[in-house]
């Protein structure tokens, strides 16, 4: 959650001015829809922002989703022609564009574009060649939520997933990279280069008390919290945000001593896109403050790349007070993109783990 990645461009929304919106909106009315992939309940399938939008552009967004980044690259090397914006964790973007699934972006054509954060919207992630191949979006940490109505005292370690007095009662996320990333700095490890591996795998084992069950969505994290199967669960902040203000859980989120893993996402737009201007527009709407701010407010997000749609959240806000603390952001180690051999031995790794769970 989870969880920094793509970007999306177009020449329709991004300029200003009646008639240039006039021109736009034309544009839009004739382009008719985009279809839109991503994780279920991340951002870009509010209603309320499509209905926006909709009314703005006259474009109608369709949705398709994924559960891992693993089945959304396969969706775009199995489905050529049938997205146009693609969300993607910042690590996939150049293999993606190695790999000709997403297209170069034209920046000029994002109004934006000048507000995005340079350090998140210029990295060497999204850009090759000196083109951009994602439009920075969002960005935020992996680390934990926990039951405030379970768990009284604040957790301030990584260890307090292995915790025996929440045996049983633990969520994790079924996914190899971010399980061996969070043992790693639970035993005080770099995550993208552990010396350790063998520690890493033991203390992954060490689990196999503690897990209640694993989860793949958002929605699935909420509905388990909510019905009390879990004391404390790995989750992504913009996430904990939004299990709190908008599903009313009771849960806090943690940058724990040992520190979390940090990621931005960006969203693209596929090669070959059916229409890739109606695209454009969308992803420059998404990282427009109009869409942001409310975004935050009434749902909680992750933390905006555009610096402009942070300022105007309100002092107590979570991307504000958590995200926004230079003492927090020195703990945070930022996802790297790693080969193909290694997404191997980690698959492997954590296979060995899951199959050591069910003896």
């Amino acid at each position: 959650m989870s969880r920094f990645a793509l970007s999306r461009r177009s020449a329709l929304a991004l300029m200003g001015g009646a008639a240039a919106f006039g021109a736009t909106s034309r544009l839009a009315h004739a382009a008719g829809e985009i279809k839109v992939l991503n994780w279920q309940g991340y951002g870009t399938d509010e209603k309320w922002a499509l209905e926006m939008f909709e009314k703005k552009t006259g474009i109608k967004v369709v949705h398709d989703y994924f559960n891992s980044e693993q089945e959304m690259l396969t969706k775009l090397r199995t489905s050529p022609g049938v997205y146009d914006v693609v969300l993607m964790n910042n690590i996939y973007v150049m293999e993606a564009a190695h790999e000709g699934l997403i297209q170069a972006l034209d920046t000029a054509k994002f109004s934006n574009f000048n507000d995005l954060t340079p350090a998140l919207r210029d990295s060497d992630r999204f850009v090759m060649g000196g083109k951009h191949f994602a439009i920075a979006w969002v960005w935020g940490l992996t680390s934990f939520a926990y039951n405030t109505q379970k768990i009284t005292a604040k957790p301030d370690s990584m260890n307090a997933l292995w915790d025996p007095a929440h045996a049983g009662k633990v969520g994790w996320r079924d996914d190899a990279l971010e399980s061996i990333q969070i043992a790693a700095l639970a035993t005080g490890q770099d995550m993208n280069a552990p010396a350790d591996i063998e520690k890493i795998k033991e203390k992954l084992k060490s689990l196999k008390s503690q897990i209640k069950t694993f989860w793949s969505s958002e929605d699935e994290w909420n509905k388990y919290m909510a019905a009390g199967d879990y004391d404390i669960a790995v989750y992504w902040s913009g996430s904990a945000a939004r299990s709190k203000k908008a599903m009313k859980l009771p849960v806090e989120f943690v940058v724990p001593k040992e520190g979390a893993i940090g990621w931005f996402d960006g969203l693209t737009i596929a090669n070959n896109a059916p229409n890739a201007e109606g695209a454009a527009a969308f992803i420059n709407f998404m990282v427009d403050p109009e869409f942001y701010v409310k975004w935050d407010n009434d749902i909680g997000a992750p933390a905006s790349s555009n610096a402009k749609a942070n300022a105007q959240l309100p002092e107590d806000a979570l991307n504000r007070v958590v995200l926004g603390d230079p003492e927090v952001v020195k703990r945070v180690q930022w996802m790297a993109p790693i080969t193909d051999e290694q997404k191997q031995k980690n698959q492997e790794l954590w296979d060995e783990v899951k199959t050591s769970f069910a003896l």
